[in-house]
């Protein structure tokens, strides 16, 4: 049985990623939260991605840094393989990123990603409070661009 972990206890924390639950975030992608913090808004998780899954468009309203320790991710701004640190300012926006080899990566997050639809318009804010509420079973939420079609689409049948 793995151990749990308070991923948002203040103060010291050592975690093993194999000491922790994968949580589902969408097709192809899972996350192990290794930590959030609601005094600052930060965040750390380690992705793992299966080949062909995408994250849908999404903006960076606070930085983002990563380094990729298996595959290779690849978005807009060019292709990160196996060893690659890259770090992603404030007001990124990116339309798509995606992988052909499962690839896994640590991501620290130092603040909110918006996760946008074809409009541009919010589709929900991925922060410590959701990752929080994604870790107590409280929230679901599909960052594929397969999971924003899902969305569009049953907003489109809402209305007819």
């Amino acid at each position: 049985m793995k151990q749990t972990h308070d991923a948002g206890k203040p103060g010291d924390l050592i975690v093993n990623i194999n000491d922790t639950e994968p949580l589902m975030l969408g097709t192809g992608t899972s996350i192990r939260l290794l930590r959030y913090s609601a005094e600052t808004g930060d965040w750390v998780l380690f992705v793992e991605m299966e080949p062909g899954a995408t994250f849908a468009p999404h903006w960076h309203l606070g930085p983002g840094e990563y380094f990729v320790t298996k595959g290779e991710l690849i978005y807009d701004v060019g292709s990160a393989p196996k060893g690659t640190y890259g770090y992603e300012p404030i007001g990124s926006r990116h339309a798509e990123a995606h992988c052909k080899e499962r690839t896994e990566y640590l991501f620290i997050g130092h603040g909110a990603v918006a996760f946008t639809g074809e409009e541009g318009e919010i589709r929900f804010v991925f922060n410590h409070e959701f990752l929080r509420d994604l870790s107590e079973g409280k929230m679901t939420n599909d960052i594929s661009n397969e999971g924003a079609a899902k969305e569009k689409a049953g907003k489109e049948r809402a209305s007819a």
